[in-house]
């Protein structure tokens, strides 16, 4: 199992612009890119808290446990 982030599909619905979301929030460019890519390595609370402040999202529709087992084996 592993943590995905629905980012991309949340702004790409709300057609937004990582650098929109950027402005709107405050935070980082990168740190949002990541995010939005599902790159991110960890998750900082205050940036979470924030991307779920603006969205008005509960954490569990921008975060989501997958199973990974799958994926793996088909590569």
């Amino acid at each position: 199992m592993r943590v995905k982030s629905n980012l991309k599909t949340i702004l790409d619905d709300r057609k937004i612009s990582i650098r929109q979301f950027a402005d709107m929030t405050g935070l980082k460019f990168e740190t949002l890119r990541r995010l939005y890519n599902d790159d991110t390595k960890q998750y900082q609370r205050d940036t979470i808290g924030r991307v779920c402040e603006i969205l008005k999202i509960d954490i569990n529709e921008l975060l989501v446990l997958i199973d990974d087992t799958e994926q793996n084996h088909q590569q």
